[in-house]
């Protein structure tokens, strides 16, 4: 139903609107000579409903951070709505993972807010987009494309699109390279929604259904167990030593991923599908579970 997948590198710089601040961090000595590459989701892992990051996970990132581990994001979000919550954590890592996979973003302390994007994979989403249009009835689309820049229709929840965003008509969502398609539909419940989105057939893209009917659209095989293993490669990681930790459905193939040799943590309020691609369970993000998972990552490398 869409074109191939479009993969380019991409050196120039994230556009100034994406982000408020550049991030810093602070550059103590490392006290370990066998880091730990830590991939965090964020919503319901780092940050907790109402966008707060709790002192107990905040204490743990800059534990791990001060030793020399690579405590990096693998987020759904837009590199927009990513480098703030660097910028909150403190950490400066080489890499993040944006956009489900579609998106990764180098450090790089000459741009204007931190980081360049290393690597970005786009589609066609007209097929797509036509196809649901099509069976659900009042639905809200956003199709966000490599700048971060997202066009919509219909209605979002606030902030939910982040800063840089448009209203337009349906028709000029089609034929633009996206990274990424949301579709949001408050009219049909999560059984439904799932049961439409599975009679359409989406080929050529991977989907994943969120807590509500929350559709997330990413190229065909990309996620964010792709884009860390890109980053893995990169930094010529062994596989013994990552750990992922998520909490939704677009966190199963990074657990799956991590747990091979790793460790893969879904969190307390995970759905049981998540639960099933990990190989450990934490606590629910309003009990930190996070810090708690943290903690055990060896203190002394």
């Amino acid at each position: 139903m869409t074109d191939p997948v479009k993969q380019q590198d991409v050196p120039d710089t994230i556009p100034a609107p994406d982000a408020p601040a550049t991030a810093t961090a602070p550059t103590p000595t490392p006290t370990t000579d066998a880091p730990w590459l830590v991939a965090l989701d964020v919503d319901g892992t780092i940050m907790l409903a109402d966008g707060t990051i709790t002192p107990a996970v905040a204490s743990e990132v800059a534990r791990l951070r001060d030793a020399g581990h690579e405590v990096m994001i693998a987020t759904g979000r837009a590199a927009s709505m990513t480098l703030p919550v660097v910028e909150q954590l403190q950490i400066a890592p080489e890499y993040l993972v944006c956009s489900n996979g579609a998106v990764t973003l180098r450090r790089d302390p000459n741009a204007p807010l931190g980081y360049t994007r290393a690597h970005v994979e786009t589609f066609n989403p007209t097929g797509v987009l036509t196809a649901i249009y099509e069976r659900l009835e009042g639905a809200s689309f956003a199709v966000e494309d490599e700048h971060g820049h997202y066009r919509y229709v219909g209605d979002f929840p606030n902030a939910s699109l982040g800063i840089s965003s448009e209203q337009v008509e349906f028709e000029q969502l089609l034929d633009v390279e996206a990274t990424r398609v949301v579709v949001l539909s408050f009219e049909h419940g999560q059984e439904e929604f799932l049961s439409i989105v599975e009679e359409i057939g989406l080929h050529k893209v991977s989907y994943n259904i969120g807590w509500t009917a929350w559709l997330d659209i990413a190229p065909d095989g990309v996620n964010k167990a792709t884009g860390m293993e890109r980053v893995r490669e990169w930094l010529d990681m062994p596989r013994s030593r990552i750990i992922a930790v998520g909490d939704g459905r677009n966190d199963l193939e990074l657990l799956e991923w991590a747990a091979v040799q790793g460790r893969g943590v879904a969190m307390g309020q995970a759905p049981d599908e998540v639960k099933a691609a990990a190989n450990e369970l934490t606590g629910r993000d309003d009990e930190d579970g996070l810090a708690a998972t943290l903690a055990t990552v060896a203190r002394d490398g």
